[in-house]
């Protein structure tokens, strides 16, 4: 589903790119395109995420 930002009667074109980033950011595809640009195991996919967590929780990586 292709994103569309349609720009306003005098309307910048500054403006209008920063509603399309906000678009996006909103709905991940930027996010998604970076996470699909190379493969990651899913174990691989796991630590990284547990790793997340852990420093979510303020603790150290050793435990």
């Amino acid at each position: 589903m292709p994103v569309e930002v349609r720009t306003k009667k005098g309307e910048s074109v500054e403006r209008a790119m920063r509603r399309l980033k906000k678009k996006l950011d909103k709905e991940g595809t930027l996010r998604e395109l970076r996470n699909r640009q190379h493969y990651e195991k899913p174990s691989e996919r796991k630590r990284k995420k547990s790793a997340r967590a852990r420093a979510r929780m303020g603790r150290p990586s050793g435990y």
